[in-house]
C-alpha cells in the first residue's frame, strides 16, 4: 500500500475530541497508559461529558497533572481515576482521595492487561504517522502495547512534541488498527528535572560506586540519589557501562555525554540502551530520539527476571521509603499512604541476584524529618500494618549513609546486626533493645 493509501484512511478516521469521546458509556474501563502517553486533548474533553455520564473508571499511571477526569468529579459519582505508579501529582491525588493505587508489578503489565484486566476504550498520545502507517508509542512503549491490544476502541491523539524512538518490538502501533485519530496543538513538555542531590544521597552513591565493574550494565530508578549516582559515575573511572532499565532519566545522558555509556559489552541487546518508559528533561528526549544506540522494549521483556539475569554484571539500584530489622523493604509507601508504586523494584532483585556478577541495591537515608521537624528511623524494629515491597527473603544488598550491607543467606540476627550497623547512631540502641525483645540479637553480641 502507499502513502496515499495510509493518508485517505487517516482522514477517514479523523475526529473531533468531542466526536471520539463521544464511544465511552457508562461504566466503561478507560486506559490513559504511561507518563507522556496521557492523551490531553481527550481528556479535556471526556471531562466535559461528566453530567452526562456515571461510573467511569480510568487507569493510568506516573502521569503529571493535571488530570481533568480526576479533578473535575469529587464525587466520583461520574469518573474515578485509578495508578499503578503512582507520580508525584498522582499521589498528591490519593492524599486527596481522588486516585486509588493498583497493586502491578511492571513484568506483569501485559499478562494482567491480557488475562484479568477490561479495557473499554484506550485514549493515548502517539508520535505523527509515517510514510508506512505507522505511529510511534515513543516513551510509552513499555506498557502501551499489550493495554491496546486488550481494547474494545483505540482512540490516539497525535502529539506533535513526543520523540521517536527506536524499539525492539510493539513500539509502534499500525494505522489499521486504530479506531479514531484526533489532532490539535499541544504545549511543548516541561522539563521534569529532579532536585539536587544532597550530601547523603552522594554519600550513599560514594559507597556503592566500588562494588560496580567496568562493562557493567545499570538499572537505576529515579530521584535525587539515582541522579546523585549519575554524576559520580559520570565523574568516575567507570567505563564501557551498559543500561537495562525500566525507567530511562538524565542519570544515563548524564553517563553518555561522559562517555561511559556505551552498552558494548552486554550479552543480549548489545550496543543498545534498553529501556521501558523515560521522563525526564527536553534534552533526555533529544537524545533518545531516533537514536540507533537506544531501543525501547515493553516491560514484560525489560521487567523479565529471566531476560535480567542473562546479563553478566548487572547492577540494579533502587530506592525505599523504610526497612525493618527482619529485612522487609517498604519502598512504595509511607504507613499506608501510597507514595509510589511496586514498579520493577521486585523485578530487578530476582533478575539481578540471578546474574553472573550481579548485584542489587535499595537504598535509603538513614532518618527524616516529619511534618513537625521530628527526626525518625528509616530503621524499623518491626513493621506493624506498612505496605511491604520486597520481602526479606529477596532483598539483598541495602545502603544508607553509614555503609552497605548483604542480607542474602543471613540469619535473622544477622540481618539485625547489619541493619543496626548502617542505622543513624542516634538510633542503634534503641533498635538492639528492639532486636532483644524480639530474640533475634545473639546474646555474644557486643553493642
Amino acid at each position: 500500500m502507499t502513502y496515499e493509501h495510509f493518508l485517505e484512511e487517516y482522514r477517514r478516521k479523523l475526529r473531533t475530541p468531542e466526536e471520539a469521546v463521544s464511544v465511552v458509556k457508562d461504566g466503561d474501563w478507560v486506559d490513559y497508559t504511561c507518563s507522556l502517553g496521557k492523551p490531553e486533548i481527550l481528556d479535556r474533553a471526556l471531562a466535559k461529558r461528566r453530567d452526562e455520564l456515571f461510573d467511569v473508571k480510568i487507569r493510568g499511571n506516573l502521569i503529571s497533572g493535571p488530570i481533568a477526569v480526576a479533578e473535575c468529579d469529587e464525587s466520583q459519582e461520574h469518573f474515578t481515576y485509578h495508578s499503578w505508579h503512582c507520580s508525584a501529582y498522582e499521589r498528591s491525588l490519593c492524599d486527596r482521595g481522588l486516585c486509588y493505587y493498583i497493586p502491578m508489578v511492571f513484568h506483569n503489565n501485559a499478562a494482567y492487561y491480557e488475562y484479568f484486566l477490561r479495557v473499554n476504550v484506550v485514549m493515548l498520545s502517539v508520535s505523527p504517522m509515517d510514510r508506512h502507517g505507522y505511529f510511534n508509542y515513543s516513551v510509552n512503549t513499555g506498557v502501551a502495547a499489550p493495554i491496546v491490544r486488550a481494547a474494545d476502541i483505540v482512540i490516539v491523539e497525535i502529539n506533535e512534541n513526543l520523540p521517536k524512538v527506536r524499539g525492539g518490538y510493539d513500539e509502534c502501533i499500525h494505522i489499521s488498527d486504530i479506531d479514531y485519530i484526533v489532532e490539535g496543538e499541544h504545549e511543548p513538555y516541561p522539563d521534569m528535572l529532579m532536585p539536587e542531590p544532597t550530601a547523603v544521597d552522594r554519600k550513599i552513591a560514594e559507597l556503592i560506586i566500588p562494588y560496580i565493574v567496568d562493562g557493567a550494565t545499570l538499572q537505576i530508578g529515579i530521584g535525587s540519589m539515582p541522579n546523585a549516582l549519575g554524576d559520580i559515575i559520570a565523574e568516575s573511572d567507570l567505563k564501557d557501562l551498559g543500561m537495562h532499565t525500566e525507567l530511562c532519566s538524565d542519570a544515563y545522558l548524564k553517563m553518555y555525554l561522559a562517555g561511559k555509556l556505551t552498552n558494548k559489552y552486554k550479552q543480549i541487546d548489545r550496543g543498545k540502551g534498553v529501556f521501558g518508559c523515560a521522563v525526564g528533561s527536553k534534552n533526555l528526549y533529544d537524545w533518545i530520539d531516533d537514536n540507533p544506540g537506544v531501543a525501547a522494549y515493553p516491560l514484560e521483556y525489560v521487567n523479565r527476571p529471566g531476560v535480567i539475569g542473562e546479563i553478566d554484571n548487572m547492577v540494579s539500584i533502587n530506592s525505599c521509603v523504610a526497612v525493618d530489622l527482619y529485612g522487609q523493604v517498604a519502598a512504595e509507601s509511607a504507613g499506608v499512604r501510597q507514595i509510589s508504586g511496586t514498579g520493577g523494584q521486585l523485578d530487578f532483585l530476582v533478575g539481578a541476584s540471578a546474574s553472573k556478577g550481579g548485584k542489587a541495591f535499595i537504598c535509603m537515608s538513614s532518618v527524616y524529618k516529619d511534618s513537625k521537624g521530628v527526626v525518625h528511623s528509616r530503621i524499623h524494629p518491626q513493621f506493624n500494618g506498612d505496605i511491604v515491597t520486597s520481602p526479606r527473603s529477596q532483598v539483598y544488598f541495602l545502603a544508607t549513609e553509614y555503609g552497605v550491607v548483604n542480607l542474602e543467606g543471613r540469619s535473622t540476627w544477622e540481618r539485625a546486626e547489619a541493619l543496626v550497623s548502617i542505622a543513624h547512631p542516634d538510633f542503634r540502641d534503641e533498635l538492639i533493645r528492639e532486636a532483644e525483645a524480639r530474640k533475634i540479637w545473639r546474646r555474644s553480641n557486643r553493642r
